[in-house]
């Protein structure tokens, strides 16, 4: 199962080599030492949110689905392995049959996320879900930095439609990542037609200053534009006199003009400057976007002014200062042996520098207060207490290998939404804090319990007790 499920025309490439190459030395040795079948627990999670930040977003999941599909050894990649001596023929025997046939569980896409909140468990022998650790981490801690960014600048907006542009600002196959993580953390629309094409995104995009200096005339080039896109089309009115270049464009195109762009200077003041330009010409139904390197601080300074949508680039595909995460994958739980009735054995790093972990296979719930608002992120080991038992987070995204919850990317961006919603009112503001619940531990001893899935959203597989 891949993106072709949904209707989506663009499949994912082998995946196999997206890792470092240490996760197949461990398996070779492991392989040798008679350990890599032990049945095996490791956790994503993340020790402290950005300096700054309030809460964190989950993204990627749905690429981590397609990843683990395709992680897949053919010819090529076993030649090459072979040809670099990286490992044995025992292990490339054992590779060239690879199919993960584990269990995944985490945080559904587009829910938030605290410090030390399990936001991905991966289940299955050592040997399997090892290598899948780089692969997981580069696409969650990529596509959850940018939909924290998207999420910020989103409440900055305050419901103000935002549009994603930055693709000439990163990597090519970054960019579509970027314009997908954005639309989860509630950007409306992308300009990158390989992020629509992939995904189904929404695209948008008219024209650049070099349309405008390609012609003799501004007007040339506004009359240009409107005979081919239409008088609903978008001008950019900044390429030479602003005042001017917006009575052009209203004579040209009338009062239908559909909106004009301003990509430099003081947006605050040109913004109202324009307004009330628009609103003399009889334009008053004419709307303005705002670009020029925003991030979410400069869209809250633009809250006051008559400005209908916000185009950001830069700041939004580089994580708004903070690109990555900081997830890490961790082995928390194995077996005694390789035999599948082995108990699982809590394992932990004990390390300085603030680089411990807790050892033991995880639940996590989210405690509300009696108005319905977040006030701490529980993760525990053991039976889930009975007054969190429909507040569990995980969901079951992978069952004996096979993808169980893959889900359109509308879904994941209403649960965002619905998430961000219920926490605190101080979540949304950008003056630097501490997280905005804590995150509490709950040891307990082995049991199970059952509940109902809480996340927002098509219903998924709901997390049992742990074992």
């Amino acid at each position: 199962m891949n993106t072709a499920d949904l209707g989506l025309p663009v499949d994912v490439p082998s995946t196999a080599l997206f890792t470092d190459q240490y996760e197949l030395t461990m398996l070779r040795a492991a392989l040798k030492a008679g350990t890599a079948e032990r049945r095996s627990v490791f956790e994503v999670f993340t020790r402290r949110l950005p300096n700054g930040r309030r809460y964190g977003v989950v993204a990627g999941t749905g690429r981590v689905l397609d990843a683990v599909e395709n992680f897949r050894f053919d010819t090529g990649v076993l030649g090459f392995l072979r040809e670099r001596d990286i490992v044995d023929e025992e292990t490339l025997r054992w590779l060239a049959d690879y199919r993960f046939s584990g269990d995944i569980w985490g945080y559904p896409e587009g829910e938030v996320y605290f410090p030390g909140s399990p936001i991905m468990r991966v289940e299955g022998s050592f040997a399997e879900c090892v290598l899948l650790e780089t692969v997981i981490l580069s696409i969650l801690n990529h596509d959850s930095a940018i939909a924290a960014a998207a999420s910020r600048m989103a409440s900055a907006a305050g419901g103000r439609p935002l549009i994603e542009m930055g693709a000439r600002r990163t990597h090519e196959l970054a960019a579509v990542a970027a314009a997908r993580a954005a639309y989860v953390g509630g950007f409306a629309t992308t300009s990158d037609l390989a992020a629509g094409f992939r995904y189904g995104i929404p695209t948008v995009g008219t024209s650049a200053h070099a349309f405008t200096l390609l012609h003799d005339r501004e007007r040339d080039a506004f009359q240009a534009q409107v005979d081919t896109l239409g008088r609903g089309t978008t001008l950019l009115v900044d390429t030479y006199d602003v005042a001017e270049a917006v009575r052009t464009a209203v004579e040209v195109a009338g009062p239908e003009l559909g909106a004009v762009r301003i990509d430099s200077g003081d947006l605050l003041l040109v913004a109202h400057r324009v307004r009330q330009q628009l609103d003399e010409l009889g334009a008053t139904g004419t709307k303005i976007i705002v670009t020029s390197d925003l991030d979410e601080y400069a869209i809250a300074s633009l809250a006051a002014a008559p400005v209908d949508a916000y185009g950001v680039g830069t700041q939004l595909v580089t994580g708004s200062g903070h690109p990555t995460s900081s997830m890490v994958y961790k082995l928390v739980a194995r077996a005694e042996s390789a035999d599948p009735k082995a108990p699982l054995l809590p394992v932990a790093k004990k390390s300085s520098g603030g680089k411990t972990s807790i050892g033991g296979r995880k639940w996590a719930a989210r405690r509300l207060d009696a108005e319905g608002v977040a006030e701490a992120e529980v993760v525990g080991t053991g039976p889930v207490p009975a007054e969190l038992a429909d507040r569990q987070l995980l969901v079951q995204l992978v069952k004996g290998g096979e993808v169980v919850a893959r889900e359109p990317l509308d879904v994941t961006r209403d649960r965002h939404i619905a998430a961000r919603a219920n926490l605190p009112l101080s979540a949304v503001q950008l003056s630097r804090g501490e997280p905005v619940i804590p995150t509490e531990y709950v040891h307990g001893r082995s049991g199970s319990q059952s509940g109902t899935p809480s996340a927002p959203g098509r219903p998924l597989p709901q997390e049992p007790g742990i074992l």
